[in-house]
């Protein structure tokens, strides 16, 4: 294995023993694995095998695949223009996926005609919720309330809906459609 996976894989094993609380000795003993082949696995230095890392997720309650691949970020911007897009041969058209549906979601679709004031702050949504905004026209402040992006034509984001959020005019008769994702 290069280090990139290595790398990748022991930050996903320290992430998630973290969020159990875990101690690196409980752990170990829950996967019936030795200590030293987890610190080892932590600090990118082992050889995992598929039965190791099997067993770590099967511990940690979670699946193989939490443990090597790469986390998904909690707020994600695609910039107009950006992401990865497909051509038609017959017509002028070409397409960009921003987001595949999640199994067990429902979605409601919004126009959002949005100007210049004070910002759409958001409450939590109800737990699962996330958000997805296409900036149509104008620019735009959006996003967590902690940490808000500018966005502007084209622009796409996505984050969670169930924390609390914003969304803020920067220019006339900015528009943006808005997709609502709701666990089932």
């Amino acid at each position: 294995m290069s280090n990139a996976p290595l790398d990748l894989i022991a930050a996903n094993l320290r992430r998630e023993r973290d969020r159990t609380g875990l101690s690196l000795s409980e752990l170990a003993k829950k996967a019936g694995i030795a200590k030293s082949t987890l610190s080892q696995l932590e600090s990118a230095t082992g050889n995992p095998s598929v039965e190791t890392l099997w067993a770590l997720g099967v511990a940690l309650g979670v699946p193989f695949s939490q443990l090597v691949e790469p986390a998904v970020p909690r707020v994600q911007v695609i910039r107009a223009g950006q992401g990865p897009v497909i051509h038609s041969e017959r017509a002028h058209y070409s397409a960009t996926l921003l987001a595949a549906c999640r199994p067990g979601t429902k979605h409601d679709i919004y126009w959002l005609a949005l100007e210049p004031g004070g910002a759409r702050e958001s409450e939590p949504h109800v737990p699962g919720s996330v958000e997805h905004m296409i900036v149509a026209t104008g620019r735009c402040l959006a996003g967590l309330a902690d940490d808000p992006v500018e966005l502007g034509p084209g622009d796409y984001i996505v984050y969670p809906g169930d924390l609390p959020h914003i969304c803020k005019a920067l220019e006339p008769g900015t528009t943006a459609v808005m997709v609502m994702e709701h666990t089932t």
